[in-house]
């Protein structure tokens, strides 16, 4: 099982993990795509949004291994925001490449890209003072 090194482990703060510390013994557990509803928790919208965030910073737009990345959590993203790069696609394999669908992944977390960038201001720097 590939580590792969400086990747976070977790999101600050929470028990939503990110990597695995070692693997299974039984092999790997097997990515199921999992349906996201509307009304999920904003925890695990924000869990969602980190881990894509990670996964966009640490490998870009380039094919990468599964290795040691949660299961649990590529699952709510398989399908959509990341997506198989080999064909065939064996989903309980630690060796499995994978990649980020750019375009949906922008759409639907735009906020994983952010650059750092302060969000522009609108205020013209006149106070009403009347």
């Amino acid at each position: 099982m590939t580590k792969h090194r400086g990747f976070p482990g977790r999101l600050p703060g929470t028990d939503f993990q990110f990597t695995l510390r070692r693997a299974n013994k039984k092999g790997a557990t097997p990515i199921v795509r999992r349906e996201r509803h509307a009304d999920r928790r904003p925890a695990d919208r924000r869990a969602d949004t980190a881990f894509l965030a990670a996964l966009w910073a640490h490998f870009g737009d380039e094919p990468f291994e599964r290795g040691n990345l949660d299961a649990g959590r590529l699952s709510w993203l398989i399908g959509r925001e990341v997506v198989p790069a080999e064909d065939p696609f064996d989903p309980a394999s630690y060796q499995a490449m994978l990649r980020i669908n750019v375009k949906l992944a922008r759409a639907n977390f735009p906020d994983a890209f952010d650059d750092g960038a302060a969000p522009e201001d609108d205020w013209d720097g006149d106070w009403d003072e009347e």
